[in-house]
């Protein structure tokens, strides 16, 4: 294998390869136009070609520079990717948190209230996850799932059983009194719910009832919940998220058990910075 040149002449043929100027490659490397020249002229001479065509007022890559530039900058992009996933990223980076919509909205909004206020020099970052996604070299630290548990390469503790029952805004909770009252009205499906209306009614008492009822389908469990809260329709949701609401109740008390439960995962490769730890815990605490 050939011997590779030193990771500064890298550097500086990137960024300058990337701007096209010897002194704008500088400024963003922290050296001066000279030192960039410098270290391009001492790669050209490892690599035995010349990778710049030099104007007096413009810089241009010859062909050997153009070809070469994607590999350079796919190398540079792995080796970004895999530290990042070996060790996470910088100390003092923001501790980021994946989850639902639906989860970040109820479950755990006041709990990252009460967290900031308990680590007020912790900064969080919380992105959205609609669907279960690796951790990927984004830098995510922690995620909440729902599912069963089973994800290789993931270290996971559940947060304990789940259970389904309707939801309605209050002022449509009040036309109901039984479960076949639900004759006619709008049932808000969520895709991705194993266990779903069908089971609800059938456990109910009522079993095939939703074909006496419309249905909505939505694509997220927070648009069933949000179109709930308007008066749209009644939603199936787990009993945590209804503890958090501030505009749904519950018309019956009869729940559903499920078999998926809501999970806080990691990368079990990755060892958790001491913030992103304090948040594990905390999650795990305030569970």
């Amino acid at each position: 294998m050939a011997q590779l040149p030193p990771v500064l002449w890298l550097h500086a043929f990137e960024a300058a390869a990337r701007t096209l100027s010897f002194t704008a490659a500088g400024r963003e490397l922290g050296v001066t136009q000279s030192a960039i020249s410098q270290r391009i002229r001492l790669l050209e001479d490892r690599v035995g070609q010349p990778l710049f065509v030099r104007h007096p007022r413009s810089l241009a890559l010859t062909p050997a520079g153009r070809a070469w530039l994607p590999s350079v900058q796919d190398a540079f992009t792995r080796l970004a990717e895999g530290t990042a996933e070996v060790f996470g990223p910088s100390p003092d980076a923001p501790v980021t948190l994946r989850a639902t919509p639906a989860l970040q909205q109820t479950w755990l909004a006041p709990r990252l209230l009460r967290f900031q206020q308990a680590h007020p020099q912790v900064t969080l970052r919380l992105v959205s996850a609609i669907w279960a996604d690796d951790f990927g070299a984004e830098g995510v630290d922690l995620e909440l799932r729902y599912g069963h548990g089973e994800w290789p390469d993931l270290t996971a503790q559940c947060l304990g059983e789940e259970r389904l029952l309707p939801v309605c805004s209050a002022a449509f909770a009040q036309r109901l009194r039984e479960p076949a009252d639900l004759a006619g009205e709008t049932l808000l499906h969520a895709a991705g719910f194993a266990a779903g209306w069908p089971s609800w009614l059938a456990l109910a008492g009522v079993a095939g009832l939703e074909s006496r009822c419309r249905a909505m389908i939505c694509d997220t469990h927070v648009t069933t919940l949000a179109l709930a809260g308007y008066g749209g329709g009644i939603a199936l949701s787990h009993r945590r998220l209804l503890e958090a609401s501030r505009d749904l109740v519950a018309p019956f008390a009869l729940d559903m058990a499920t078999d998926e439960a809501f999970w806080l995962v990691r990368p079990a490769s990755r060892q958790l910075r001491a913030p992103a730890a304090a948040l594990w815990d905390w999650l795990l605490a305030a569970n």
